[in-house]
């Protein structure tokens, strides 16, 4: 990186932080990360709409707040992405979509709104599979983003834009939408944090194909970010009822710090029993496991659901009934209701779960994946709070991830152990491969 390395790398907190003290303003931290996005994006191919002009205004009209001493947010002046499926006024929101390449949503989705009711500022739109679900970030309106360890490697999907734009310090902080695994999986491959709230903590007002209440129960909106904490300050400004998304409830966010970590008991699997991970996975995850037990926490290892086996097959009918193909719906629902008891059964004495994102790091495109979301799947059925942060790096120089999975609601839990795990096992690093690249 270059002489920008200390504004671009730093957290979205600390970045706030420095605005408010007037340490940096919000111009010279919106300019950074413009040229930012101008040196390493062409390469990357992660934000597909930029809202520079925008952003410079934005960035102009908080300094002047500032300067009034009037502050809007907890993230005042402090940029943002977000996943092409969350609309924004203003901007086009193809979403990788033919028929939308032209579209121009007139309001901001709810979690987009909120953001920038924060304070946040708005850098653009980050690229997502057509239609904003899928594994590979590819669409025949802006093309395949790139992994910014390898160019060579996948980012995943659906929320990889947004991933990598993190990773290569174009953005601080961001939103991505996960139903099967769709902001953890491209956080492993990337080697950023990021969280999958409870099923109905997020409105997914505003966002395609994301309509919320009963019928998308699997699906939730989640912040990314390079740092666990500010995952923890996005989501507090993220969740919450709005009126609309009628699956949201008003329940209390609680303070990860107020969690202690020698009280929780914590169940970890390495192998799910259907997609055997690499040895590389393995040892990450059982190093893992190794910290928190250093930390205080009971760990049990070995120690998985009976039931992960289900949860492939019963999230494919979930597909066929979403798709209005042939299913039994009522068969459906009662099997997925089986499958949540029995999950509740074997989280009975545990406070929280450690286990693979997937079974591989980040492989080439093209190579087939018929396993992928195997590790992720099962929690988005649970509806369970999980977060990714980085543990480890492949022979490959590519990032692993572990996943911590936590009860409903308690979101506080998850980062309390994921926080500990960045703190000893280093977190992100940031890719050297866009900066040596030559074009």
């Amino acid at each position: 990186m270059n002489a920008l390395d200390h504004v671009v790398a730093a957290s979205a907190g600390e970045l706030a932080a420095a605005i408010r003290a007037r340490r940096l303003s919000s111009v010279e931290v919106v300019e950074a990360h413009l040229r930012r996005i101008d040196e390493v994006n062409p390469r990357i191919n992660a934000i597909v709409q930029l809202a520079g002009d925008a952003a410079r205004a934005q960035a102009r009209a908080a300094d002047k707040m500032l300067f009034h001493d009037r502050v809007t947010g907890p993230l005042h002046g402090v940029p943002f992405t977000a996943k092409d499926v969350c609309d924004a006024a203003g901007v086009i929101s193809a979403a990788g979509l033919r028929n939308r390449a032209a579209f121009v949503p007139e309001r901001d989705a709810v979690v987009v709104s909120r953001m920038k009711s924060a304070g946040a500022i708005l850098l653009g739109k980050t690229n997502c599979p057509p239609g904003g679900g899928g594994g590979e970030t590819d669409n025949r309106v802006y093309g395949r983003t790139r992994n910014p360890y390898d160019l060579s490697r996948t980012v995943g999907g659906s929320s990889g834009g947004e991933a990598a734009a993190i990773a290569a310090c174009m953005s601080p902080i961001g939103i991505g939408s996960d139903s099967g695994g769709s902001v953890r999986v491209p956080a492993h491959f990337c080697g950023i944090a990021a969280l999958k709230p409870t099923s109905g903590r997020v409105p997914a007002t505003g966002t395609l194909n994301h309509p919320g209440g009963l019928s998308d129960y699997r699906t939730q909106i989640g912040p990314m970010a390079r740092h666990v904490d500010d995952l923890a300050l996005a989501f507090a400004i993220m969740a919450g009822e709005d009126g609309h998304d009628s699956a949201v409830i008003p329940m209390p966010i609680r303070d990860p710090a107020s969690v202690t970590l020698r009280e929780l008991r914590i169940a970890s699997y390495t192998d799910d029993g259907l997609a055997r991970p690499t040895p590389e996975i393995e040892a990450s995850l059982r190093e893992a496991a190794d910290a928190l037990r250093d930390g205080g926490a009971g760990v049990e290892e070995d120690a998985r659901p009976a039931c992960l086996g289900d949860s492939r097959p019963i999230t494919e009918r979930y597909w066929r009934f979403a798709g209005r193909q042939e299913v039994d719906v009522e068969r459906l629902l009662a099997d997925w209701d089986a499958f949540r008891s029995a999950m509740l059964a074997f989280m009975a004495p545990f406070d929280a779960i450690l286990c693979p994102v997937d079974y591989r790091a980040a492989t080439p495109p093209d190579e087939p994946a018929p396993l992928r979301f195997n590790y992720t799947l099962p929690f988005s059925l649970s509806g369970w709070p999980c977060v990714v942060v980085r543990t480890g790096t492949s022979h490959g120089g590519m990032p692993i991830g572990v996943q911590i999975v936590a009860r409903s609601f308690r979101e506080d839990v998850a980062l309390a152990v994921a926080r500990h795990l960045e703190a000893t096992m280093g977190g992100w690093q940031a890719p050297a491969e866009v900066d040596e690249l030559q074009g």
